[in-house]
């Protein structure tokens, strides 16, 4: 009876578990310091960037094969057998509103605080902190627009579809029931404009004092761009999805890493950034300690004894044949190593998720390591992939990022791809493949180009799915609403087609 009573009640009902009571709110800047900080710890959840919201778009799509002997785990996801009962699902949709509740709770105490205050010092610091929950939600909202919702193909398209519960208070919820896809986004780019206003640098702003912008556990003014260039390419919105990668590429701030320049003896720089969760073009990551962090992100990719490894999930051999032997990426991804089962299969692992180096020295954490959720690398691919597709696109500016990308990612690079009408689209594909493997962006991707895909069987892979063929119009692409949320006595909520 308790569990029935719980899964009746709708995430937007309930208050975080670490929240100061509402007869207790948020009275000083200090307090909302510790609020700010719970949004950040928010973003551990294993149901988000170190778990589910990361690994489990890849997976239901095209990018790994589920192995004989496998633990089941995350399996109805990679048949295609997602329900609205999903506990994964429901954890990520529950985790993203609680991340939107508690930025909520920040802003309905920040302003009823604000008035009471005469220190310019300590009002900067409020704004400070009212700019990252502007931030967070905004973040949290698009993530949920990004799974469960269709594709935005136009302004007019979008206020037919629908988007995900709105609210922008904590203490007056509004009637709980979905807005349209045109306002969901419209929100989110509002909460980006305030962000990016109260985050915004000052003009004298010196990383020598105070510190890079690069690989940081904090939101800024940077971190707003590069989300809104992501949020704009989603919209198909070309010429802002240009304006504001081109702000965070051009501000000097951020640097690629390479993978052909030694860091050590045994690592590149983009080695580094794998083994070590620290690299120059890290624009916003997750930030963990050894007594701090979230999930691990390699398991299913290992399952290690500290005798043998037997995976969940292996690369696609398509995956791995787009790498060239120039392509260093190959090398910071996968390592040939035999499992440990019985059938004894042979294969290239994924390292890129063995974990940090320091994470293991310290507390001996496998497979954890700290999800790098904007990169600069992701931004070069957005502009790209927008100058492709403006009304009169310009392949030859297109052509100048992925060259960029590449020469960061190549032991040796010359010249530049061939990008025009008939090849520009595949190449931004196929770079999106291999630089962005396996962080979540599969699944989205394939739903905003209009594309299926078709499973061929390879080496030992689970017969059921190994043959799997999705249209491109399949419900699934858009993930169910969870059935909870659906059956709260509270809400009006209407399912998506993946819940019929």
């Amino acid at each position: 009876m308790l569990a029935a009573s719980f899964c009746a009640v709708s995430c937007l009902d309930k208050y975080p578990e670490d929240a100061v009571l509402e007869n207790e709110a948020i009275t000083t800047v200090d307090e909302a310091d510790q609020a700010v900080m719970g949004i950040y710890s928010a973003f551990l959840s294993p149901a988000l960037y170190s778990g589910y919201l990361t690994l489990l778009p890849d997976i239901q799509a095209d990018f790994v094969y589920a192995v004989n002997g496998y633990t089941n785990t995350y399996g109805d996801v990679w048949r295609w057998e997602i329900l609205a009962t999903n506990s994964q699902v429901e954890a990520v949709y529950g985790a993203l509103y609680d991340v939107i509740g508690r930025s909520n709770f920040l802003l309905d105490n920040a302003a009823k605080i604000r008035t009471t205050i005469t220190d310019d010092d300590q009002l900067d610091r409020l704004d400070q902190f009212c700019g990252e929950a502007y931030f967070a939600r905004a973040l949290a909202y698009s993530e949920l627009i990004k799974l469960y919702c269709k594709d935005y193909k136009s302004d007019e398209d979008a206020k037919k579809q629908l988007g995900v519960v709105l609210t922008e208070h904590y203490y007056e919820l509004p009637e709980i029931k979905r807005s349209s896809l045109y306002d969901s986004y419209r929100l989110v780019l509002s909460d980006l404009d305030r962000a990016a206003e109260l985050l915004k640098l000052e003009d004298d702003f010196d990383p020598a004092y105070y510190g890079p912008l690069y690989n940081t556990t904090y939101f800024n003014e940077y971190t707003v761009y590069a989300l809104r260039a992501r949020v704009a390419l989603y919209m198909r919105d070309y010429d802002e999805a240009i304006k504001y990668s081109s702000k965070v590429i051009d501000s000097g701030y951020y640097a690629l890493s390479s993978a052909s320049l030694a860091y050590s003896s045994t690592q590149s720089y983009y080695d580094y950034m794998w083994t070590s969760d620290n690299s120059t073009e890290v624009i916003w990551k997750v930030g963990f300690t050894s007594t701090n962090y979230g999930g691990a992100l390699g398991t299913v990719f290992f399952n290690y004894d500290y005798t043998s490894c037997k995976p969940d999930y292996v690369p696609a051999q398509w995956v791995l044949n787009m790498y060239d032997s120039n392509d260093m990426r190959a090398l910071s991804f996968f390592q040939t190593i035999q499992t440990g089962y019985s059938h004894g299969l042979t294969w290239p692992l994924l390292i890129k998720y063995w974990g940090n180096d320091d994470l293991y020295s310290q507390a001996q954490l496998l497979n954890v390591s700290m999800p790098k959720v904007l990169r600069l690398s992701e931004q070069y691919l957005i502009r790209a992939e927008a100058y492709c597709n403006l009304e009169t696109p310009n392949y030859s500016l297109a052509s100048k990022d992925i060259t960029k990308l590449r020469a960061a990612r190549y032991m040796n690079y010359g010249g530049s791809p061939v990008m025009n009408a008939a090849t520009a689209m595949d190449v931004i594909e196929s770079e999106r493949v291999k630089e962005l493997y396996m962080e979540g962006f599969r699944l989205t991707d394939l739903k905003r180009w209009g594309k299926g895909f078709e499973r061929t069987p390879q080496s030992q892979s689970l017969s059921n799915g190994s043959s799997l063929k999705i249209e491109a119009e399949n419900p699934l692409f858009v993930w169910p609403i969870p059935q909870h949320e659906l059956e709260s006595p509270d809400a009006d909520i209407e399912p998506n087609e993946s819940n019929k």
